[in-house]
């Protein structure tokens, strides 16, 4: 009786030791994508590619990753792992946003004109639940809108096509870049709550005549559950991970829109900023001390770079927005 025990206990130890190693190695982070992976294979200079491409290799590499997809995961060691499912949500967020941009402004001429029939179908693919593991599952649609996606590319690279168009203008760029403000902002300010704050109400502040729905208390403190605040972090560096690969890509396609308003140096900031983000965190978990207490506190250390690129991303809109 005592030998079967040891084995039980011997071969739970080996099961448990295997699927944390498995565990630690799928938590492995991907490299941002390397520009040279954004270029045309024919080496032609065609608009559209680079950023059409970011989308493509960013889902691709969270699919393909080790472990592939983990936020569907029903089944150990997967099931039991948090960092990366936020970091692809993270990434998933940021991409939904291009996407819609994408279909809404970047492939449009005017108000007036139709919405790409590729973008349309790719987007409302990206945009079923990321943890939905049935029929159809995450990991199909997503590959689905992929395959959408290198169709359009696909198409703007034709010449001879004039049905599909990208448009790099400073006033689609702006659009976007708006839609990253507020995704930035958010970040910003999730990771902040994570020693606790206490906010003044500033809903309707710069108008006296606006209104609400319901009342509000005139402060309330916001905090950061201490469940939560590792999820919070790894969602934060997949999201500035994914608008890393994005905004690398609008350096190539908007070049000659930011050379014209001299403006890319701005851009270069950005990327700078979202760059630090990506630093290896040594710690083998998220600290969480006070903002000058003894022990470091990365959800605030996130929170500053996340702030910077923030900052240059409304200085390069402001450059953008002038004649």
């Amino acid at each position: 009786m005592e030998f079967t025990r040891k084995k039980v206990f011997t071969a739970g130890a080996v099961v448990f030791l295997i699927g944390y190693f498995v565990s630690v190695w799928w938590s492995i982070e991907p490299d941002p994508i390397d520009p040279v992976a954004l270029q045309s294979e024919s080496g032609k200079n065609v608009v559209g590619y680079a950023t059409t491409g970011a989308i493509i290799n960013t889902m691709e590499t969270l699919l393909d990753k080790p472990g592939g997809w983990l936020s569907n995961d029903m089944m150990p060691p997967s099931v039991f792992m948090d960092n990366m499912p936020a970091f692809e949500f993270g990434a998933l967020e940021q991409t939904r946003d291009l996407a819609l941009i994408m279909r809404k402004e970047f492939s449009r001429s005017q108000s007036q004109s139709a919405a790409d029939k590729d973008l349309l179908t790719a987007h409302s693919k990206l945009n079923i639940e990321h943890t939905s593991w049935l029929v159809p599952s995450a990991e199909s649609e997503y590959r689905d809108a992929i395959k959408l996606f290198k169709l359009y590319q696909a198409r703007i690279s034709d010449s001879d096509n004039t049905n599909a168009q990208f448009y790099a203008r400073a006033d689609n760029l702006n659009e976007w870049l708006k839609e990253v403000q507020k995704r930035l902002g958010s970040i910003s300010q999730r990771l902040s709550a994570s020693v606790g704050q206490d906010r003044l109400n500033t809903d309707l502040a710069g108008e006296s005549g606006a209104r609400q729905s319901t009342p509000n208390a005139a402060s309330s403190e916001i905090k950061t559950s201490w469940w939560k605040i590792d999820d919070v972090f790894y969602e934060s560096r997949g999201s500035a991970w994914a608008l890393l690969n994005f905004m690398r890509a609008i350096e190539v396609d908007f070049a000659g829109v930011l050379e014209k308003k001299n403006a890319e140096v701005s851009l270069q900031q950005i990327i700078r900023e979202l760059e630090a983000t990506q630093q290896p965190v040594w710690s083998p978990m998220v600290l969480n001390g006070d903002g000058f207490g003894l022990v470091a506190n990365h959800s605030l250390v996130m929170a500053n770079y996340i702030s910077r690129a923030n900052a240059a991303v409304i200085d390069l809109t402001n450059l953008l927005s002038q004649g």
